[in-house]
């Protein structure tokens, strides 16, 4: 019978890829947790880890171990959660994760107004533009600008969001304002550079009106769509951006408002074993009254 202390301490140092980290995160001595592996190593007869100068990598064996019982404790967390929310309330942790764009401009602004009408709920907000593994609990609910590529996950839609085409009046001033798509073949473009876009065919704008064949070279490609959007307020460009991020922003024109783009579709996403959770279900309807208002408006 494995000891569960063990794999506890186990689980932590595989994920942290030493004793020392491991330690600070379970409050003990690198000497206890390195008397833990070895004894849990001595157990199973087997190694866990290759010992190195610069750190600890899991063995094949360590790999196959970590697997499970990184997916044990993933769902003992969700299980104490469920267990621990008031039948009368929502409360306890909820860990939401979006893109950064998204939750920096449209989500951060809005949390105050959730919290203060639930206060027995602490939130945990993860901007990342990959997505998030919700099966592994690295967070309970998403906000994905794509349909779920996961199984088992639920999602309900949540908007359909659109692009707009900007610059400031400095830089058209000096380089003059496109009329026509094809116009654009003249002009600085800004688009988004790296290898997790959040959002498919983000960079469409390249090929808007363009002669086939000759795709246009942007003059800056930056892995940050606020990045962009600086960039454009200071002169240097045109972008795309999405209207969520525009839609307040004074000083800036929007251009070409007839060309065609394609939709980007937000989606409120969670997995199989929340569906009865509070906290998931007032979140997902403060997210929905939020949104009807925007629409509204």
């Amino acid at each position: 019978m494995i000891d569960w202390d063990k794999l506890r301490v186990f689980h932590a140092v595989a994920e942290a890829g030493s004793f020392t980290h491991a330690g600070e995160a379970l409050n003990l001595s690198q000497s206890a947790v390195s008397r833990q592996i070895s004894a849990l190593e001595e157990a199973l007869q087997v190694p866990l880890f290759h010992r190195h100068a610069r750190g600890l990598i899991l063995t094949e064996q360590g790999e196959t171990l970590n697997r499970t019982v990184r997916e044990v404790f993933a769902k003992l967390a969700m299980t104490e959660a469920l267990l621990t929310e008031s039948k009368e309330k929502p409360t306890g942790r909820l860990k939401v994760t979006t893109t950064v764009a998204f939750g920096s401009t449209w989500l951060a602004p809005r949390i105050k107004a959730f919290l203060d009408r639930y206060p027995e709920i602490t939130m945990s907000v993860v901007l990342d533009d990959q997505d998030l593994d919700l099966a592994m609990r690295e967070a309970d609910v998403a906000i994905r600008m794509h349909p779920p590529r996961q199984p088992d996950l639920i999602q309900r839609h949540l908007m359909t969001m659109g692009w707009v085409v900007v610059a400031s009046p400095d830089y058209l001033k000096s380089a003059g304002v496109p009329e026509r798509a094809e116009d654009l073949d003249r002009h600085r473009l800004l688009v988004f550079g790296g290898h997790h876009p959040p959002v498919p065919d983000i960079n469409w704008l390249l090929e808007a009106g363009s002669r086939p064949g000759t795709p246009r070279k942007p003059v800056l490609e930056m892995n940050s769509i606020l990045g962009l959007l600086l960039a454009v307020k200071s002169g240097l460009g045109i972008a795309a951006l999405p209207d969520y991020l525009v839609e307040h922003e004074e000083g800036l024109v929007r251009l070409l408002p007839d060309l065609k783009a394609p939709k980007v579709e937000a989606y409120f996403v969670y997995p199989e074993e929340l569906r009865n959770s509070k906290r998931v279900a007032v979140f997902r309807d403060f997210l929905l009254a939020e949104l009807a208002e925007r629409t509204a408006a």
